[in-house]
């Protein structure tokens, strides 16, 4: 797995244009299993560079956080611990067609919307390490 910082970066970037993609083409939950990983990724960027350590091998985002020593606003916090839930589902789904209609295509939209400030804001903390 990715070591440095920037290639955590790079990942993450990838993946949340993959977010992207799986959100145009209508597969939503899928769309959010994927910027839960964009910022996961972020997340074990910002710590390797913070701690010169490999990162923790876990999905939680705001124990990364925590470990990271990311000191997040209170709306990013939010919407972290937002993220954090709503992936167990994707990843693990119980029920289809119940997950589809959960992860519509507005809530989608806003879970995008805040992965992209979020990632945004992580990649300025890399940039003042």
């Amino acid at each position: 797995m990715a070591e440095a910082p920037q290639e955590w970066f790079r990942q993450a970037e990838y993946d949340f244009e993959t977010a992207r993609a799986m959100q145009a083409a209508g597969r939503h939950f899928y769309a959010v299993f994927f910027c839960h990983l964009s910022l996961e990724k972020a997340l074990k960027g910002l710590y390797s560079a913070r701690t010169g350590q490999r990162p923790p091998r876990t999905h939680n985002l705001p124990f990364l956080a925590q470990q990271g020593r990311v000191a997040l606003p209170p709306s990013r916090s939010d919407s972290l611990f937002e993220l954090n839930r709503a992936s167990v589902l994707t990843r693990y789904p119980e029920d289809l067609d119940v997950l589809k209609k959960q992860f519509d295509p507005a809530r989608t939209r806003a879970i995008i919307d805040q992965t992209a400030e979020t990632l945004q804001w992580l990649r300025t903390q890399l940039s003042k390490q």
